[in-house]
């Protein structure tokens, strides 16, 4: 145990979520608990984990959230270690649940490059109907940078997507290709504006990105045949080639790369399956499952195409490696590829301490007495 690493996560103490505060000691290593000396609470070494009050061994737990998260069915995983299925899916959403927060806080919470961002909708099927999923990455690292869940395909469900995008991106140069649907466009002009200060009183005036460009593949099926359509809905085309250039070394305007992540996800989500009877009961079993899928992909799986080639030089004979890299490495959020068991286990701090406002009248400063 050290208390070195470990931050206090009462949300109330003035020291919540500092790490090296020298506020931590151990209370009792028996049991693994911690002490703040600020606040006088004692805390599980679990806390703020997906292991927390959890009954099973974790190496269990660990080994059943992998499998879920690699498309291996619930009824499969309680034939195997006996479990039952509620257990399966309350795992399921306590995974979810922790990797939303980690997502959160590593991904969306560092605002980066984003070079060309790719975005697309899935239709997944549940008890009673259907859903919709979107999801959006980016091309140069191939990171996923988010998702959103409605049971419509409407600008709301699209404007969530395009928020989060929104949420950590820089204001640098960035192409947005999407498909067909009207609604990306408006959406995107929408987000991406920066307010324009005058100086007057009152809201500044919202001015769009000046290096942006929006471009639309849109496929269209008949009978016997199939087209492709390709237009720049914003930008100019010298700005669209550039950007191709440096996101994915040339090439023309597509979707194949969300289009590859949205086959990751159909394959280890069962109800995103075209012809299935793997269907999900509730919306929010949807969104654990994505969220657990999503961080799998980027912290704990290696990519081929992100994949470095590192020249060694061996007295007088010169050779090469392959040193693999996962969308997070690629990114620069992580320096090496993260174990399901550290993902589950990464603790993520409480939001920064902040004072209550007092309230009432201020008290009135007395007098200094002069001698």
């Amino acid at each position: 145990m050290n208390p070195e690493t470990e931050f206090c996560p009462n949300e109330a103490c003035e020291s919540s979520g500092r790490v090296g505060a020298g506020n931590i000691r151990v209370h009792d290593r028996k049991r693994r608990r911690y002490r703040c000396t600020d606040c006088g609470k004692t805390f599980s070494a679990r806390q703020r984990t997906a292991m927390w009050w959890l009954k099973k061994p974790t190496e269990v737990f660990t080994v059943v959230v992998a499998l879920m998260a690699h498309g291996c069915p619930i009824q499969a995983i309680v034939a195997a270690f006996g479990l039952d299925e509620r257990t399966v899916n309350a795992w399921l959403k306590r995974a979810g649940v922790q990797c939303q927060a980690v997502h959160n806080h590593v991904v969306t919470g560092q605002p980066r490059d984003l070079g060309q961002v790719q975005a697309d909708e899935i239709k997944a099927k549940v008890q009673g109907g259907s859903i919709w999923m979107a999801l959006a990455m980016t091309v140069s690292t191939r990171l996923w940078l988010g998702g959103a869940v409605s049971p419509r395909r409407d600008s709301a469900l699209i404007e969530d997507l395009i928020g989060q995008v929104r949420a950590m991106a820089l204001c640098r140069p960035l192409l947005l290709a999407v498909d067909g649907l009207a609604s990306y466009v408006k959406a995107f002009r929408h987000a991406f504006r920066s307010p324009w200060p005058t100086g007057r009183v009152g809201r500044p005036r919202l001015i769009p990105w000046p290096d942006m460009a929006i471009v639309q593949v849109v496929k269209h099926r008949g009978a016997a045949t199939f087209t492709i359509h390709r237009r720049i809905a914003g930008g100019s085309a010298a700005l669209v080639e550039h950007l191709i250039r440096a996101s994915q070394a040339g090439g023309t305007i597509n979707t194949a790369y969300i289009e590859r992540l949205n086959a990751t996800f159909r394959q280890r989500l069962g109800c995103l399956a075209r012809r299935t009877r793997h269907l999900a009961r509730q919306t929010a079993t949807l969104s654990h499952g994505m969220y657990l899928v999503g961080s799998v992909y980027n912290f704990c799986t290696h990519h081929d195409s992100l994949r470095v080639k590192v020249h060694l030089q061996v007295g007088w004979r010169a050779s090469h490696r392959w040193v693999q890299r996962t969308p997070a490495m690629a990114a620069g959020l992580t320096d090496h590829r993260w174990s399901i068991a550290e993902l589950l286990a990464f603790k993520v701090p409480p939001p920064p301490f902040v004072p209550p406002r007092r309230r009432g009248r201020p008290p009135k400063l007395r007098p200094a007495l002069t001698s």
